[in-house]
């Protein structure tokens, strides 16, 4: 089979389909815990511990639904309908998300739970098949890292719209009702979301889909993919990675006001840490897609690692190294980003390899659990550590031990987590070299089975179980 190259305008529309998803998904990051203690009312404790009781809904849900878009059949592909069927559902979870009743503490405790699994699910619903169906538009590696990284570069300018506007809509609309600008504001991102959906359904075709020989139950496809020892890296990778980041974005606001004592700096911070994400997105590839995957990301990890545990050294104090430093750890760490998902492509075709299942969107609703997974542990600690260390929604002042919490949570603690990420990633195997061998088979393997297919022959190929080495 010949590889397939994409061109820049279906990149860009592939992109703005993570635009859209970002939209919801940075708002989440930097604003939803902040909201539920300052805004809408509740305790950090109830707030972490909903963040990871969602969590095992997850547990079901994204399996499921990966098991379910690898089974979709329609005249618009496999993955692609459900950026149309869902761009709507996932809009309005957005906004109502970001309500707040007045119910009362136990019916306001109700109502966010509601909202949150809502939100949960209408995020499943679309990115599980969103993210499969980039393994549809192209068979090359390289070509598929390009892909990530205009993914992320797009997906990472809908972030940045986030910081930017997020607060100021927030006080144009609620004119000094935080409640309602905020509800304002989400109805708003939802909105641009819901367009973005349509442009990257609009824009973008399935091409290399693999058909299935056999029709196997979820549960076999799971059991299936629970023996593969690559998958099982990057699942325990994506876990660990996502707790650090939620704890370090999760706690920028915190930061911002406690221990820098500067607010008014929330929006300037985070617009800067998302510029460096855009420019660590778009040279990923140019600069680093020459190189071997594993031992970039190790390297660059580490990196990240050492810069988020040296901020903890900075005075809060000097505005300028903060800002230095937040954008640096910002292009270091986007720049691993399209690297990881490329890896994650590459974990598809080698299930293909080793038992001839295309299992793309069980791979990556699987992985992407383990995502959501990583962000309810690292949301629910924030939580946890900031009601341990005696933090007050909405007080003018905190204790000294509350500052100390904040500071830790945005530096030291993700530092370390990010650097045992290079631990993980020695048990990845999966090299440059090692995927072009993959490739090469599995061409060979479907020419070999189409052609037996035209010649009427009947049977079709066995699995192929040997080890890539």
């Amino acid at each position: 089979m010949n590889t397939i190259k994409l061109s820049v305008k279906e990149k860009i529309a592939y992109g703005a389909g993570d635009t859209g998803c970002n939209f919801v998904w940075q708002t989440v990051m930097l604003f939803l815990a902040y909201f539920y203690t300052d805004i809408y009312g509740l305790s950090p404790a109830h707030m972490g511990t909903m963040f990871l009781l969602v969590r095992c809904i997850d547990a079901i849900t994204d399996p499921l639904m990966g098991a379910i878009v690898d089974r979709t059949h329609s005249k618009h592909g496999r993955y692609r309908p459900y950026l149309l069927w869902m761009a709507i559902p996932f809009g309005l979870a957005c906004m109502v998300t970001f309500y707040t009743p007045d119910a009362g503490s136990t019916g306001k405790i109700i109502y966010a739970y509601a909202s949150y699994i809502f939100l949960t699910l209408m995020y499943t619903a679309i990115n599980v098949p969103y993210c499969a169906m980039a393994n549809t538009l192209t068979n090359d590696s390289r070509e598929r890292t390009s892909l990530q990284s205009y993914r992320f570069a797009l997906s990472t300018s809908g972030g940045l719209v986030v910081a930017m506007v997020a607060l100021p809509l927030v006080d144009i609309i609620g004119q000094g009702n935080e409640q309602k600008g905020y509800m304002g504001a989400m109805a708003v991102m939802g909105l641009g979301a819901i367009i973005l959906f349509f442009f990257s359904f609009a824009c973008t075709k399935e091409r290399y889909l693999i058909k299935e020989e056999q029709v196997r139950s979820v549960w076999q496809d799971l059991k299936l993919l629970l023996k593969n020892d690559q998958w099982r890296v990057l699942f325990i990778l994506n876990v660990v990675l996502l707790t650090g980041v939620v704890l370090k974005g999760a706690s920028t606001m915190y930061y911002v006001k406690s221990v820098m004592g500067r607010p008014e700096l929330s929006t300037a911070l985070m617009v800067t840490g998302m510029v460096a994400n855009i420019i660590g997105a778009i040279l990923s590839e140019p600069l680093l897609g020459r190189y071997n995957k594993p031992q970039v990301y190790r390297v660059l990890i580490m990196i990240s690692g050492i810069l988020s545990s040296v901020l903890f050294l900075v005075d809060p104090h000097r505005i300028g190294m903060v800002f230095l430093l937040v954008a640096l750890l910002g292009f270091v760490q986007m720049a691993t980003t399209p690297i990881l998902w490329s890896m994650m492509s590459d974990i598809v075709d080698y299930e293909k390899y080793r038992s001839n299942r295309s299992l793309s969107g069980m791979v990556f609703s699987t992985n992407l659990f383990a995502i959501k997974l990583g962000i309810a542990i690292g949301g629910a600690a924030v939580g946890w550590i900031l009601a341990g260390a005696g933090y007050i929604g909405g007080a003018s002042e905190q204790t000294n031990a509350a500052i100390e919490a904040i500071n830790l949570l945005f530096t030291v603690i993700p530092g370390i987590i990010f650097l045992s990420l290079a631990i993980i990633m020695l048990f990845y195997h999966l090299d440059n070299e090692k995927v072009e061998r993959i490739k090469t088979y599995l061409s060979h393997h479907e020419t070999a089975t189409q052609e037996e297919q035209e010649q009427g022959e009947e049977g079709s190929a066995q699995p192929h179980h040997a080890k890539v080495s």
